[in-house]
């Protein structure tokens, strides 16, 4: 193993980034001002309930849990090198992880796909709400089936979310990465409960998944307009 290797995956230097992570995360929150849309979501919302976001845009979303013991949460982070940094951070912030990843093949089990399912429900049986990145591994803005099939099994709704900042720097990747800067105006956007009915077949998955990509598609563009003050405002 290289020496690059060997520091990058020490625990040493996982938790230094972890804790420089949260760190900036927290004051990129708490200098900004948010605005919620709709305003009123935290009244609303159907707990325990299950958050579907873009990959890219989930940097702040552990502050989109409210200081309420209704609102506590759980997010699944892959047990990548790289999950692992987000995993720590996540806990410093106050959001309990459950380490796992979706698949395209037979890999879905070696990633944790499985064990990961199975600790989502448990969660959100257990009163957590649980967050998740909708997209298809490594295919940015396609919706998978995982989010669906989460509802179908739990009885719980999908709640669609996005969030965008004014002040950002997008990166060029493959998940159009954004990282929110401080002193931004924040803006939350999010769906009406959407339901999977438990005898749901293969053609009521497949417009449920589409109605999630819609909806994430279209709350981003939303969240984007408010934040760079575009279009009409809430």
């Amino acid at each position: 193993m290289s020496l690059y290797k060997r520091i990058v995956t020490s625990s040493a230097f996982q938790e230094a980034v972890a804790t420089a992570g949260a760190w900036y995360l927290r004051s990129a929150w708490y200098t900004s001002s948010k605005i919620f849309d709709p305003a009123d979501i935290y009244e609303t919302i159907k707990i325990p309930a299950i958050l579907a976001m873009w990959h890219g845009q989930h940097f702040m979303m552990p502050f989109v849990r409210r200081n309420d013991p209704r609102h506590r949460a759980k997010v699944m982070i892959s047990r990548h090198r790289d999950g692992e940094i987000n995993a720590r951070a996540a806990e410093k912030l106050g959001v309990g992880t459950i380490r796992g990843s979706g698949a395209h093949n037979r890999e879905f089990n070696r990633k944790g796909g499985t064990v990961a399912f199975i600790q989502m429900i448990e969660a959100l049986n257990e009163g957590y709400n649980v967050a998740l990145t909708a997209d298809v591994p490594k295919v940015a803005r396609i919706a998978g089936l995982g989010v669906v099939k989460l509802a179908q099994h739990s009885g719980r709704p999908i709640y669609a979310v996005a969030l965008a900042s004014s002040r950002r720097h997008e990166l060029d990747n493959w998940d159009r990465s954004a990282v929110n800067l401080p002193f931004s105006r924040i803006a939350v956007t999010a769906s009406e409960p959407i339901f999977v009915p438990q005898d749901a077949d293969d053609a009521a998955l497949e417009a449920a998944r589409l109605r999630v990509q819609n909806e994430l598609n279209r709350l981003t563009a939303r969240a984007y307009e408010i934040a760079d003050r575009k279009g009409p405002q809430s």
